[in-house]
């Protein structure tokens, strides 16, 4: 894995081999990490990476929130409760010298704390597949105040996912056995 784009464009991310079943560690490979990023790049959102603030929640190895840094981003807040994960991230956090520019919460992301800084504009969600943690950590985030309005939500998992109550479905595709599903929470009065 590699950083495809950007100021980190070419470097090395710290490898995982085909994954970590045990940990749930299944790494957004480069080819859809790079469809994604042109889908996001490509106009249809706006540039919702340039200055954004991301939350990558099911961080596992932070390539998603690290490839935001590289193309633009502000800052990253990982959040990953996995041992293998968290060490994997401060790896790569450490690969990449972006320190000053992230934040790790070694925390379940469905029970995330209060958020203490600017809300997310930007959110990356990569829960373990068909076991519904995607859902619940979207609550998780909405409910602490993570998630700005006009945010735009990047849900990768196994099937197309529906649009929550409280949010607006933009778009989906399908990367092999990925779907991603953009979303965007309702404005208040809106729904």
């Amino acid at each position: 894995m590699r950083i495809i784009a950007g100021e980190m464009r070419g470097t090395a991310l710290a490898s995982l081999g085909k994954g970590d079943a045990g940990a749930h560690l299944r790494p957004t490979t480069d080819r859809v990490r790079e469809s994604l990023f042109n889908v996001l790049m490509g106009g249809r959102f706006g540039d919702p990476i340039g200055g954004a603030v991301v939350l990558d929640l099911f961080a596992g190895t932070g390539a998603l929130g690290l490839e935001a840094l590289s193309r633009g981003a502000t800052s990253v807040t990982f959040v990953d409760d996995g041992r293998k994960a968290g060490s994997l991230i401060r790896e790569n956090i450490r690969l990449t010298r972006s320190k000053p520019a992230t934040r790790l919460i070694n925390r379940d992301a469905t029970r995330l704390p209060a958020c203490d800084g600017p809300p997310a504009t930007l959110i990356f969600l990569d829960p373990p597949y068909g076991k519904g943690l995607g859902l619940k950590a979207l609550e998780a985030a909405t409910r602490s105040g993570w998630i700005a309005a006009g945010a735009l939500i990047v849900f990768e998992e196994n099937a197309p996912q529906p649009a929550p109550q409280g949010f607006t479905l933009l778009d989906g595709r399908r990367y092999g056995d990925t779907h991603v599903t953009f979303l965007e929470p309702i404005a208040p009065g809106m729904a």
